[in-house]
């Protein structure tokens, strides 16, 4: 039962068909469990990889994902544009089994590409890596709005939010095993981009309630997704449990707390409180 989907396919530096063509697969292989979650990518360094110019940054994303949309819907293609190769009707193998295979936009905090999700009626996934979590929720609002103005119905869409974290038996053991590779992994990046070194007084910050992180017991897991959904409603909460290297046995009692102690309480008072709202 567990979806099969990536943290983010960047799009703009990949080829729409062979995208396609691989999850496809991945659908045929899982039974129908596959998914994509497309952006533009806050990371660039695949452009100049593949010889893409970042002048073109928005327009080989809307390029291409018009391509991928067409490509879901339409076994044999017809589509010319400015960034790739012509198709002329040529068969796109395999099909997937779930029809439509889902594509998710994904996005970091623009809102025309906010917009776009909504104008498209595709769910929308929010990277959420820094700061508080609140100052996105007009993005959230700004999606169903455009979503609505383009004729979609805003029941019908899902939003995602994807955090990063860690979870433990006990908070101190979380932080004891994932803030040191989390500091040196940011710290790389942030050398790569002009970014200060991260504090341990920043991460604190970030692990508080109103903070980005998931960081700590089950309990403090619960409690933080619980405060996001009632900023956005969400969906889905996608937790990346590894920011740098950790112990896999780690690693898997995470997800294990996740799973058993995290999910359930969350998907029962989510239900809960939808049931007192229609209620009143």
């Amino acid at each position: 039962r567990i979806r099969l989907t990536s943290a983010v396919t960047v799009l703009s530096s990949e080829d729409p068909v062979r995208a396609f063509q691989q999850y496809a697969t991945l659908d045929l292989l899982s039974d129908g469990r596959a998914e994509m979650i497309v952006g533009r990518g806050s990371f660039t360094e695949s452009f100049p990889l593949f010889g893409q110019d970042l002048r073109d940054y928005d327009s080989l994303f809307s390029e291409k994902l018009q391509l991928l949309l067409q490509l879901r819907e339409e076994e044999h293609v017809t589509w010319s544009g400015r960034h790739r190769p012509k198709l002329t009707g040529q068969g796109v193998y395999p099909r997937p089994k779930q029809d439509p295979l889902p594509i998710w936009i994904a996005v970091g905090g623009t809102p025309n590409s906010v917009i776009r999700a909504g104008v498209l009626g595709l769910p929308l996934a929010i990277a959420i890596i820094g700061g508080q979590p609140a100052r996105f929720a007009p993005l959230v609002e700004l999606y169903y709005k455009a979503a609505a103005e383009a004729g979609h119905d805003p029941s019908t869409l899902r939003v995602s939010i994807n955090a990063h974290g860690f979870l433990a038996d006990t908070t101190e053991r979380a932080v004891e095993i994932a803030y040191a590779p989390f500091k040196a992994t940011m710290d790389r990046i942030g050398r790569e981009r002009g970014w200060p070194p991260q504090s341990r007084a920043h991460f604190d910050a970030e692990r508080s309630l109103e903070g980005a992180l998931i960081m700590g017991s089950a309990q403090e897991a619960i409690d933080k997704i619980l405060y996001a959904h009632e900023l956005f409603g969400h969906d889905r909460h996608l937790l990346q449990l590894t920011v740098g290297p950790i112990d896999h046995a780690d690693v898997m009692r995470a997800i294990e707390i996740y799973g058993r102690d995290v999910a359930p309480v969350v998907r029962k008072e989510v239900a809960s409180r939808a049931e007192g709202a229609a209620a009143s």
